[in-house]
């Protein structure tokens, strides 16, 4: 069978199997087993491919994030960091939508994870905002937009993914999503600063004082020592990304039963079900990308598609636009990780081709994949949003509008000006 037959078989079956709604985890399986038996190689190589590729101590930073995120935002940590940054900015036109916004940045750089950042924030600040005058929709827009800085401000789920697929420094990376994180923080707040005077949001009627962001500081200085003690350690060299994890784990969950006692042992067994569910469901897309991705390289498929490219003569630029739009397509329909464990080992090799930095084309993964997040008909973050909104996919779509505009401001920013992610290889 020719290369190119077997590209479309590949891709075919995960079309088809994806248009009949099987779940994305078997579509890459089913899809990859077939083209296995096709090209003649024993089953066993599915199970063989899968647990290496989970056999990994890089990997175990993943359900250790996730798990601290948890424990974060069912033991109350969110709710001081939202008080916190109300006492900073609550008391101006539209400040609560400030508020929802450095809350999400301050969370982000806790939990890793994008709808976990939509939940935590976005249950607590909903209610008072649409108490308060704020229109529906455009608070649940804003939201799960917000949100999407979970897997950007490091520590990030999806940076991890990436960097142990191609072998790229996960410090350096996480470093440029400081720099992203705060162009994005920047970009909403003045949209929100816009939107507030024209639709004429509400004003606070505390007015801002020094002592009232003092004592709000001092209830929140243990949540916000976490993301300097995680990210500290491992830019110091103390210690791994996975090992930062463990961290994690550990002071959140002597925060929330000891200092803040806002979580009970029981409550650690509901935590630990959640978690354990999310790692499976993240973990088991990841097992069957490899094998899908595998097939790239066994297959001479990514060979192919690499010296088509270099014969097409495209340059930097040209690439990486068609890169960024594919994985925008892909990101519509995939999941996050899916995207990244069955895209990259294709990508990788036509980016090197073309002199394209790691650290520069995993930050595009990473803001594709978040605004893949946003976006319909996967738009998990709008999920996450909709569970304590009530509200329909399209109101939420609606209101997000002007938010996706800056990511996709910044995302361009980021493509056409490498340096601002290479300049921390």
């Amino acid at each position: 069978m020719s290369t190119g037959t077997l590209a479309l078989l590949l891709f075919g079956l995960f079309v088809v199997l994806m248009i009949l709604k099987v779940p994305v985890s078997y579509c890459l399986g089913i899809a990859s087993t077939v083209c296995l038996i096709v090209l003649g190689y024993p089953l066993t190589v599915v199970s063989q491919k899968i647990f290496n590729a989970l056999n990994s101590f890089s990997i175990m930073a993943i359900p250790l994030f996730i798990l601290g995120g948890n424990i974060m935002s069912e033991g109350g940590i969110s709710k001081r960091l939202i008080e916190f940054c109300e006492s900073l900015v609550g008391n101006i036109r539209g400040g609560l939508a400030l508020v929802v916004i450095l809350a999400c940045a301050f969370f982000a750089a806790l939990s890793g994870s994008g709808p976990a950042t939509v939940v935590a924030i976005g249950s607590m600040m909903y209610p008072e905002m649409v108490k308060r005058g704020y229109p529906k929709y455009q608070v649940a827009g804003l939201v799960s937009v917000a949100g999407g800085l979970g897997p950007i401000i490091p520590p990030s789920i999806i940076m991890v993914v990436y960097c142990t697929i191609t072998q790229t420094n996960i410090a350096s990376l996480f470093s440029a999503g400081f720099v992203v994180g705060a162009l994005l923080v920047i970009a909403m707040c003045l949209i929100s600063w816009v939107m507030s005077r024209k639709y004429a949001w509400p004003i606070a009627e505390e007015k801002f004082t020094i002592k009232k962001v003092l004592r709000s500081f001092k209830h929140s200085i243990l949540a916000l020592l976490m993301p300097v003690l995680v990210l500290g350690g491992i830019y110091s060299g103390l210690f791994t990304a996975t090992e930062a994890g463990a961290v994690s784990v550990f002071y959140s969950l002597g925060v929330a039963v000891f200092i803040y006692k806002t979580l009970k042992w029981r409550d650690l067994l509901k935590i630990f079900k959640t978690s354990a569910v999310s790692c499976s469901v993240i973990l088991f897309i990841m097992g069957t990308s490899t094998v899908f991705s595998w097939l790239f390289t066994v297959s001479g498929i990514s060979g192919w598609i690499v010296s088509t490219v270099q014969e097409a003569g495209l340059g930097y630029y040209p690439v990486l636009l068609i890169i960024t739009v594919v994985l925008l397509i892909f990101g519509f329909f995939l999941e996050g990780i899916a995207t990244v464990t069955m895209l990259i080992p294709l990508f990788l090799p036509i980016a090197l081709a073309v002199g394209i930095h790691p650290l520069h084309l995993g930050m595009i993964v990473t803001m594709t994949n978040v605004m893949g997040c946003m976006t319909p008909p996967v738009a998990n973050n709008i999920f996450a949003c909709s569970t304590f909104t009530g509200l329909p996919m399209g109101e939420i779509s609606k209101g997000e509008l002007p938010y996706l505009g800056c990511f996709f401001v910044v995302l361009m920013i980021v493509v056409f000006c490498p340096t601002l992610v290479t300049m921390f290889a």
